[in-house]
């Protein structure tokens, strides 16, 4: 007896030790309302909620926090330290089979060699450096690869999270997927040629290897000055600091990479669950692309069920879940780029245990490989066009409206080079509106979609002519004419016409476009 309390006591030690030098506290508690969660998560880190536990991170400051709230709580061991001795690869060659971890060095060889394997399909960039200057690097695939092409832009990005690292392989061998598999693979080359593909590995190198760059055992989840990067973007309903903690150099580096581009469809990996979570986190309302939402997600997950074992991604409803509907998020990474971005993102959560042993990473790949692939073909699907002016020429940020549909920052806008947008969307008939400032609208109606289908839809945009807009206003019963009428054009900055002694008014230099006719008179 005295000898298990010694070896609980010696883990305990451990765990506080961890979380000490890292500032970071893994725990769970039990809470006895979801209403709860409204507040906990302003406060703590939540990762994952099933049915009245919650599992939580806290660095130092948080973990005070949470102690005032009087929960009872326990301790739990961080995944960081679950993974002993991980088989780490330090060449490329020791990651053939994909039954390795890379170390940082050959993770950076590996990412490089890609660009250089296929020059034609792949380059290879750093889009900044974390807090202890490790690369954040992102490879380009696509059959034109340094031109910035007319197709739609696609992001795929992982390891936000530094202990949730069966992501970050994930994202590493599905590159050398396309790279190998292109003009030999029907579904792949169509992707490469059709598409610019965007795919960032590792967005939290410091989190990884915070044991230091050889090795993957004693990751942590947050950044290096202790800020959990999905909690630290721009949100919809608490503006620019809901963690109240300024961006980090990772996050400003992200920002800055998503608003360079003009991606259509994006998704974030994480782990410590196995479900599809669609938007919204911030918000308990509906996207207004829900059904959609929840389309591609019942995609990927029933894919997924056709190449795993029983029990895999089953969690939830059967593998998907609406973000706030499972807890809130305020400050992640899907929300961002959904609202402020004007992209379509969803987190997908790849594995119950963060840790994983190196020989099951393969598995994990085949579990996921089809639902990839078959979520990225979503981006060529939905409506399509191109936006010029009477000369031909691209308008940029025009306007793409679904009427009585969009909210909350839905709607999207073309290119700025190309003047082309992309719009996913489920089946369904639609009136869409093609707007620009200083240009007269176009409004299209029974624009008719079809799942796994492209609906083309040009526009052309003019500039608005004036018109001099004249009349006769005539008393309804006796048909004679109103002097002294007034006739005011509502929405409109045009000041209000008199009518003469003969019921006679003219309105000058009226933009052409709809208007409410207002007309008052005295009796």
């Amino acid at each position: 007896m005295k000898k298990i309390i010694f070896i609980i006591a010696l883990l305990v030690m451990i765990i506080s030790l961890f979380a000490a030098e890292t500032g970071e506290t893994y725990f769970k508690f039990k809470i006895n309302s979801k209403k709860e969660l409204l507040k906990l998560t302003r406060i703590i880190s939540i990762d994952n909620v099933k049915g009245n536990t919650v599992y939580a991170y806290a660095n130092n400051d948080e973990w005070q926090k949470f102690l005032s709230l009087g929960y009872n709580y326990t301790k739990l061991t961080n995944p960081g330290l679950t993974l002993k001795n991980p088989k780490m690869a330090y060449s490329k060659d020791q990651m053939r089979d994909w039954d390795y971890y890379p170390t940082y060095e050959t993770y950076v060889s590996m990412m490089y060699d890609f660009a250089e394997e296929y020059p034609a399909i792949c380059s290879v960039q750093s889009i900044g450096q974390s807090q202890e200057g490790r690369e954040l690097l992102v490879a380009k695939i696509s059959d034109n690869v340094s031109v910035n092409e007319d197709e739609p832009e696609f992001f795929y990005t992982a390891q936000m999270h530094g202990d949730e690292i069966v992501t970050y392989i994930t994202m590493l061998h599905l590159i050398d997927y396309l790279c190998s598999n292109y003009e030999s693979d029907d579904t792949v080359t169509e992707l490469v040629n059709n598409m610019q593909i965007y795919i960032n590995p590792l967005s939290n190198p410091d989190g990884t290897y915070h044991g230091g760059n050889d090795t993957v055992s004693g990751a942590v989840r947050y950044l290096a000055n202790g800020v959990d990067p999905n909690r630290n973007f721009p949100d919809p309903q608490y503006g620019d600091h809901p963690d109240g903690n300024d961006w980090a150099p990772e996050t400003i580096s992200m920002m800055e990479f998503a608003s360079s581009h003009h991606f259509v469809m994006s998704a974030n990996f994480l782990s410590g669950a196995e479900v599809v979570n669609y938007p919204w986190d911030t918000w308990q309302r509906l996207h207004a692309d829900n059904d959609w939402y929840v389309f591609v997600s019942r995609e990927y997950a029933d894919t997924v069920h056709q190449n795993a074992p029983d029990g895999y991604m089953n969690f939830l409803d059967n593998g998907i879940t609406n973000g706030y509907a499972w807890y809130p998020v305020n400050g992640g990474r899907q929300d961002y780029m959904n609202y402020f971005q004007h992209c379509r993102e969803i987190t997908i959560e790849l594995s119950n245990v963060k840790m994983l042993p190196a020989s099951q990473l393969l598995d994990h790949w085949n579990y996921n490989k089809n639902s990839l692939i078959k979520y990225m073909q979503q981006a060529l699907y939905g409506i399509t066009g191109h936006v010029t002016d009477q000369d031909g020429n691209p308008i940029e940020d025009a306007e793409i409206t679904i009427l009585e549909h969009d909210q909350d920052n839905s709607q999207v806008y073309t290119t700025s080079t190309f003047g082309t947008y992309y719009r996913p969307l489920k089946a369904g008939i639609y009136t869409v509106k093609i707007s620009k400032n200083g240009y007269a609208p176009q409004i299209y109606q029974n624009v008719s979609v079809q799942d796994y289908s492209t609906t083309e839809l040009d526009a052309v945009l003019y500039l608005p002519t004036n018109v001099t807009v004249h009349g006769i206003v005539k008393d309804s019963q006796t048909l004679e004419p109103i002097p002294n009428a007034t006739i005011t054009l509502l929405d409109s900055s045009i000041p209000p016409a008199t009518t003469n002694q003969d019921g006679e008014y003219q309105i000058p230099n009226v933009p052409v476009g709809s208007y409410t006719f207002v007309v008052s008179a005295q009796g």
